[in-house]
């Protein structure tokens, strides 16, 4: 939100000397990012001068509109000026630039010959003059003495503050709001400038005229205030002081009715809207939309409604979609003369419903989504009234008011606990303070608080709650920066320490970690082939693109989108790697619970929490394609494999600790013929290999691109590893090649070969396959090293240990020695 300094200074008593940086880091110590600073008129030089129009001259010679204004400036001549725009007439009020004069961006000004005529000097926009960025036609004044200063008049020196206000704090979406943070953050004196009494004479005037108005729908609302007024003046100019700070906040002036509810909204936070009271049949009431089907709106669209849409209607149609943009029909015009005038606390849930079905975000809808101050429908509506009767001539009719009476909330606060959740020690002055600051009531002397909470503030509900604030206004400075010791140590637990390692080991291998959104589109789910658990995942109900709704069930699809992305912009090499969880709709869900945060829960409560929530895995995964070795002037490099990827995810494993096989597999979306399914303790635990040719050819993928994933939370936690014996004695290797049918693993041969040889076997390696024999069979050749601890082999042992080995893996896996 955009918000003068010399509008925040009527509510905040700033030090004389203050500079805008000070201010700035103000709201920064209190939580408020400030996007930027706006120095209006620090690049501006005068004179500028109130001049009146005295006369027109239109140049028809001239293919677009030019006119020759002749203007009094307070001299005793004449001053004529080229101009362009045509929004101004004879008599009317302007600003000009006199030679001399520098306008924003150095732009000096000077008398000078243009269309045949002198021009001497120039009549400026509002944009021209760096104040907003209206330009479409110059600046008409309302009022204003010729010949005066027309940066006075026009309060063009000022500091603009674009603070950026987070979703769960909306009053500090007002001058109000912001004021009360910055008084609390320099420790000022703070004047609220919400007036109650003024509120309470305007409601003791009563009449039957009155626009009357019912919440029916009490979901949607439990407040509203409808304020009557007769006899208004619409054609009446807004002052150029209300119209100069609405400017300043960023939006632009309308009319006097429209400008009066939006300063009521930026200065209190509170929207309000104007109905043309005289459209109004039998009254007002806040309602869903049922049966009603359409509404065109103020900016002229017929929008089509659900029958859930929030809306204010009359007997017999409706006029305003609820917060969120009146409807043309009660709009307020230049010949409207009786105003019915609404302000009222929704329900935040409906208005965001509102604004995201029919795309229509407005400044009353990013409010009332935020939460806005129940208290203060009744407080801005009667600023607003007293506003368009002291400005526009209004007559009083009274008020029609519904809802509920606002309860005080009061909560009790420990402050030992805050402490202990902060990690500073807080003094009750300390915490009595903040939470006054904030607006709060509080009472008590000793650790435990009574706080009546603002009615502003319906964020403040837990304990943590009010630690944030008593921290946030104290200063983040006071909390020691130490790292918090858990139950078990500061150090990582097990399964942080196997991501850590496994990161490292990667990267430090040349692959780059990524990190993508946990969403993919139903259209990749099925392009990989996903089927099973994998094809099971959850519809986000509100997702951040219509294009990706489901939560992923892996994470290949995230890296094969960053694949492409980077090959669209020029990557040839790719190895990238991903560590995160993913999503399955395996199992029912259970309810969902809200745990409470000032004690750990329950034993059954967490139960039930994790009940509530997905089944999630913790997967690493990765996608090459390319060169793993770069080629050069030395010669050509070599290509990523699908052995590579297999080689990766082995490497993965056996850095846990862990035993396992390898068998063939044709999961999707790998190659059947080029997948290898890692297994440990018969579980399924990978997958590694080239991507299947139909699914490179359909996402347009590099040749041969290959991928592994590894479920790493499925990985048992291997025992302390030891390090290997050192041998003294020598090594004796035997070589065997035997010829197993087509259909049995090499990993099968190994483990039959291994039972066999005995426990002096130290190592058994596969060097060669042959696949030329025929007959459904291959030739799978082994190295067998074995060695004693006290004493060296002779030749006869070692060949008994071959023969136990093969009359082994003759007898588990039909395997014969190949000639």
């Amino acid at each position: 939100m955009k918000v003068p300094l010399s509008w925040l200074s009527e509510y905040v008593s700033l030090p004389a000397k203050i500079t805008s940086e000070v201010i700035a880091q103000a709201f920064v110590k209190v939580g408020f990012e400030v996007d930027g600073i706006e120095e209006q008129g620090k690049d501006l030089k005068g004179p500028l001068l109130v001049g009146k129009v005295l006369s027109i001259e239109e140049l028809p010679e001239v293919k677009k509109p030019i006119r020759y204004v002749g203007l009094d400036v307070g001299e005793k001549k004449t001053r004529f000026i080229i101009c362009g725009a045509r929004n101004f007439k004879v008599n009317d009020l302007v600003v000009v630039a006199l030679p001399g004069a520098v306008l924003p961006g150095n732009f000096a000004i000077s008398a000078r010959l243009t269309y045949g005529k002198n021009s001497d000097g120039m009549i400026c926009s509002a944009k021209e003059l760096g104040i907003s960025d209206e330009h479409s036609g110059i600046i008409v004044l309302p009022e204003g003495k010729v010949g005066t200063n027309a940066l006075n008049l026009l309060d063009v020196a000022d500091t603009i503050f674009d603070i950026a206000v987070n979703p769960d704090r909306g009053y500090a979406m007002s001058v109000r709001g912001l004021a009360r943070e910055l008084a609390g953050s320099l420790k000022c004196k703070y004047v609220d400038p919400a007036d109650l009494k003024s509120a309470k004479k305007l409601n003791a005037i009563k009449s039957s005229r009155a626009v009357s108005v019912k919440i029916e729908d009490k979901s949607g609302a439990d407040q509203i205030y409808i304020r009557t007024l007769e006899k208004v003046n619409t054609k009446k100019p807004t002052p150029l002081w209300m119209q100069r700070r609405i400017e300043k906040c960023g939006m632009r002036s309308i009319s006097l009715a429209v400008d009066i509810t939006n300063y009521v909204m930026l200065e209190l936070g509170q929207p309000l809207h104007a109905f043309d009271a005289d459209v109004i049949v039998g009254g007002l009431r806040v309602t869903r939309a049922g049966k009603f089907s359409k509404l065109i709106t103020l900016d002229k669209v017929e929008r089509k409604l659900d029958p859930e849409n929030l809306l204010i209607c009359d007997s017999k149609s409706p006029l305003a979609l609820a917060g969120t943009m009146g409807g043309l029909a009660s709009e307020v015009t230049l010949q409207t003369s009786k105003i019915a005038l609404e302000a009222a606390h929704f329900d935040p849930i409906s208005i965001a419903k509102n604004s995201r079905f029919h795309m229509l975000s407005s400044e009353a809808s990013r409010r009332m989504e935020r939460n806005t101050d129940p208290a203060m429908a009744e407080i801005a509506s009667a600023r607003a009234a007293q506003l368009l009767i002291d400005l526009a001539g209004a007559k009083y009719v009274g008020t029609a008011k519904s809802g509920s009476p606002i309860t005080k909330r009061k909560v009790k606060i420990s402050i030992d606990n805050i402490s202990k959740f902060i990690g500073y020690k807080y003094s009750i002055k300390q915490v009595k303070d903040a939470l006054t600051v904030i607006g709060g009531k509080v009472s008590g002397s000793s650790n435990l608080l009574s706080v009546e909470v603002p009615s502003w503030r319906s964020d403040l509900v837990t304990s943590a709650d009010f630690s944030e604030e008593i921290a946030r206004i104290n200063g983040y400075e006071l909390i020691p920066s130490k790292l918090p010791i858990g139950k078990s140590g500061a150090g990582l637990n097990a399964m942080q320490m196997r991501k850590r390692q496994i990161a490292t080991m990667l990267a430090n291998q040349g692959f780059s970690e990524v990190i993508n959104y946990p969403f993919v589109s139903q259209k990749m789910v099925e392009t990989l082939g996903f089927t099973g658990d994998r094809a099971k995942s959850f519809r986000v109900a509100n997702p951040m693109s219509e294009e990706f709704p489901l939560l992923r069930t892996h994470l290949i699809p995230g890296l094969i989108s960053t694949m492409i992305r980077n090959i669209g912009r020029g990557m040839k090499d790719i190895a990238i790697f991903e560590i995160g969880t993913v999503f399955r709709n395996s199992t029912p869900l259970g309810k969902a619970v809200t745990a409470i945060t000032n004690k750990r829960p329950s034993a059954k409560i967490i139960a039930q929490i994790y009940d509530g929530v997905p089944k999630q895995m913790l997967f690493v995964a990765a996608v090459v394609s390319g060169e793993k070795e770069l080629s050069g002037w030395q010669g050509s490099g070599s290509k990523f494999t699908w052995n590579d990827a297999v080689a990766k995810a082995v490497e993965i494993v056996e850095a846990t600790g862990n035993s396992y096989e390898i068998v063939s597999s044709d999961l999707a979306p790998w190659h059947p013929g080029r997948c290898a399914e890692l297994k440990v303790n018969g579980k399924v635990i990978a997958h590694a290999g080239e991507l299947h040719p139909r699914v490179i050819s359909e996402l347009d993928l590099p040749e041969r691109s290959c991928a592994f994933a590894v479920i790493i939370s499925e990985l048992p936690q291997a025992p302390v590893t030891k390090a290997p014996k050192i041998w003294t004695m020598p090594a004796a290797v035997q070589d065997v090649a035997l010829v197993v049918a087509s259909d049995v693993g090499a990993s099968q041969v190994e483990a039959a070969l291994r039972i066999g040889a005995g426990s002096l076997l130290e190592s058994i390696t596969l060097f060669d396959r042959y696949d030329q024999i025929g007959d459904g069979k291959v030739s799978l050749a082994f190295t067998l090293t074995f060695r004693a601890s006290d004493r060296t082999l002779t030749a006869d042992e070692v060949a008994s240990y071959r023969d136990q080995a093969v009359t082994s893996a003759t007898r588990l896996c039909g395997a014969t020695l190949r000639g």
